[in-house]
């Protein structure tokens, strides 16, 4: 697990490299994809409505300027237009066309590119999705779900801030200043253009410093509103803790003190704002100052027109809108780039547990399982297994038991193939799982496990879900079979009920009904039941117990047992000791025996008998206050 950790931290070190044009090389196959001819159409026609647009913006500055030159002094007005759209009258109305068509022609633009933008979204997400469930269980084991989501959803955020920014921001922003640069070279001179890009030099490099600068504020203010907010979460949770121990007013101390923080870190981020934007206020001032200086100088030695004057301040101020937004944009464009890579980082895990090329289904004949000489470890320096062979035979029931670490799941794991074993075979009806395909194999194995955990939909999804193309015949035969239909059917909402997150609506008992309902619906030649009733109550373990009963006549089962109570009628019981089998044989074979297995049966009995004597003495107390108060 250190190994892991420390590779990603060195990871996550490296992650502010993460270059805009890696992300851009790594998303150009989503955003002009091979497939669909129909978005590359769609990213031509958005390129051409933005040079529209620019083409349109640049032509409202100008249309102000000859509109002020006709009025200021028609002889020496120089409109290239016909005379019919010389006048005033119709150069304000080119004015108001020319801006209506810039906000056309954008508008249009982005509502082309949105398709583009969320297929590549869509196709980019599931494609992660899809691999996340391709990796192994080792990987999703050492990493949080919750922190995979955040990657997933942080990807899908940035891949769009990405298209927002760089396509309907950043690249238009740029058409635009090298159309600026051209007008300025035509209409006025080059000192006006050499002015403008030592003004877009200062400004880009004074924005990036001040926006890093920033970051490292923002990402305080962030960890330190998260503190606050986990402390407030925390202390709200504990309620009845805080209450009995009085201790409101060190938990009050306890969340003031991380909101103080907030609140230096949120007045430093707003200083660096109020910095950011004066400074690039004031760069762009001194630009927009030399020019007017030089064109007011033009005006009067007669090369300009006060109409140019007017262009130039139209022109600049227009530029100076998308120019404010440079810091978000570099900020957000900076995120992006490393949310993306997180993503990109996850599609290049490579999956523990691949199929062969040539691998082939898993026929079953018979289904009899068979572990020859296997040894596992997780971790090199700590075997789990160390050369365990044993046989469930065709249609009979083998019991695995076994002291907590002794390796028991390990078997199960191994038998669903999330692992690999590093020395020795595992076969059913002589076919190596490591020469069939995965799910030729889970196909195959029905499982019942210790922890049920269900989806949050319907009890219908969650029993359907073992065989999803199931008639409803099938289905209510399955939870008959599992003894559960008759308290579905008493529930308002019957098989349509929710069950909660995690299935939590549910008991521990209907949980595992479900479980059994949904691997019966399944109805697999192989069965795996690992501790499945270990987490219940006796009661309600002699009840899952008779239903389980019925689920394994005929059906190859290997069962990890916790509660030996629940396999005394098995065809064999194999002892497991720190990965070694230690003894094997039927119930009472092993209690003649006096070895390892007897002394785990007799201290379960003791702890059986002491929990029923606890339940009796409750139900008596509680009969005793029964008849105390109808006295």
């Amino acid at each position: 697990m250190s190994h892991h950790s420390s590779a990603d931290s060195r990871r996550d070190a490296m992650r502010p490299e993460a270059s805009l044009t890696t992300t851009v090389i790594h998303l150009w196959p989503y955003v002009w994809p091979s497939d669909r001819a129909d978005l590359k159409w769609r990213v031509m026609a958005a390129l051409c409505f933005l040079f529209l647009a620019k083409f349109a913006t640049i032509g409202v500055p100008y249309a102000f300027k000859w509109v002020t030159d006709v009025l200021t002094d028609p002889s020496k007005a120089d409109v290239p237009l016909p005379q019919l759209l010389a006048g005033p009258v119709a150069l304000c109305l080119l004015y108001g066309i020319l801006r209506a068509f810039t906000q056309f022609f954008t508008q249009a633009r982005d509502a082309l590119f949105a398709n583009v933008s969320m297929n590549a979204v869509r196709r980019l997400a599931n494609e992660v999705f899809v691999h996340l469930h391709q990796l192994s269980l080792r990987f999703h084991l050492e990493r949080k779900t919750g922190g995979l989501t955040r990657v997933l959803e942080r990807g899908r955020e940035a891949i769009q801030q990405i298209v927002r920014m760089s396509m309907l921001t950043g690249a238009p922003t740029a058409v635009e200043l090298l159309m600026i640069l051209a007008v300025f070279m035509v209409s006025f001179d080059w000192r006006y253009a050499a002015v403008l890009v030592v003004m877009m030099w200062a400004y880009l490099w004074f924005t990036r410093v001040a926006t890093d600068w920033r970051i490292t504020i923002r990402r305080n203010m962030n960890e330190s509103d998260t503190d606050a907010n986990v402390k407030a979460i925390d202390s709200l949770l504990n309620y009845e803790t805080v209450k009995y121990f009085s201790a409101e007013n060190r938990e009050a101390a306890r969340y003031d003190k991380s909101m103080e923080r907030y609140e230096r870190n949120s007045i430093s981020s707003y200083v660096s704002l109020a910095v950011l934007n004066s400074g690039q206020g004031a760069i762009f001032a001194v630009a927009l100052t030399v020019m007017m200086i030089m064109c007011v100088q033009g005006i009067r030695a007669g090369t300009n027109t006060v109409g140019d004057f007017v262009l130039l301040n139209a022109i600049m101020i227009q530029l100076y809108q998308p120019l404010n937004f440079m810091g978000m944009v570099y900020r957000e464009i900076k995120q992006a780039t490393i949310d993306i890579e997180s993503m990109f980082d996850v599609l290049t895990q490579a999956p523990e547990i691949k199929d062969k090329p040539d691998a082939k289904s898993l026929i079953i004949k018979e289904g009899a399982i068979r572990f020859e000489n296997v040894h596992f470890a997780y971790d090199p320096n700590r075997q789990i297994l160390k050369g365990i062979s044993f046989e469930v035979p065709a249609g009979k029931t083998v019991a695995v038991v076994g002291p907590s670490g002794a390796g028991k799941s390990t078997i199960s794991r191994l038998l669903f193939r999330f692992y690999e074993p590093q020395q020795g075979s595992i076969t059913i009806d002589g076919q190596s799982l490591s020469d069939v395909t995965q799910a030729s194999l889970r196909e195959q194995i029905g499982m019942v496990p210790q922890d049920t955990v269900l989806f949050n939909d319907t009890i219908e999804y969650n029993v359907r879900y073992g065989r999803w193309d199931a008639s409803e015949a099938d289905l209510k035969e399955a939870a008959q079979f599992a003894q559960i239909d008759d308290f579905i059917r008493s529930l308002p909402d019957g098989y349509k009920t929710q069950v909660g997150e995690r299935g939590l609506k549910l008991s521990g008992g209907e949980k595992q009904r479900v479980a059994i309902a949904r691997t019966i619906l399944k109805g697999p030649p192989i069965l795996l039941l690992d501790e499945a009733t270990s987490a219940l109550d006796s009661f309600t373990e002699r009840e899952i117990q008779s239903a389980l009963d019925r689920v394994v006549k005929g059906r190859t089962t290997l069962v990890i047992a916790h509660r030996l109570s629940t396999i005394v009628n098995a065809d064999e019981i194999i002892v497991l000791d720190a990965g070694q089998i230690v003894e094997r044989g039927r119930h009472e074979e092993l209690l003649e025996r006096h070895g390892v297995y007897e002394a785990m049966w007799n201290r379960q009995r003791e702890v059986d008998a002491a929990q029923e004597a606890l339940r009796r003495a409750a139900e008596e107390e509680s009969g005793s206050l029964r008849v105390s108060v109808g006295a």
